[in-house]
């Protein structure tokens, strides 16, 4: 997913287990940088505004939810 119109309509719970994956898909990313191998350096950025997108909708949820 990479909207954030298809962010809002996933749950709290849904979007913590996005946001776990996009983190540890960020992290495998930096691995094979570091191991030598050359991932497509687009997918970088990709990881990082979709965490930011993620991190923004639940911002969203719990400022709503006050």
């Amino acid at each position: 997913m990479s909207t954030a119109q298809e962010y809002r309509a996933m749950s709290v719970e849904d979007l913590n287990k996005e946001l776990i994956n996009l983190r540890r898909e960020q992290f495998s990313l930096r691995m094979q940088m570091g191991a030598g191998n050359q991932p497509k350096t687009h997918l970088f950025s990709a990881a990082r505004r979709n965490i930011a997108r993620v991190k923004t909708v639940l911002n969203e949820k719990k400022a709503g939810n006050k």
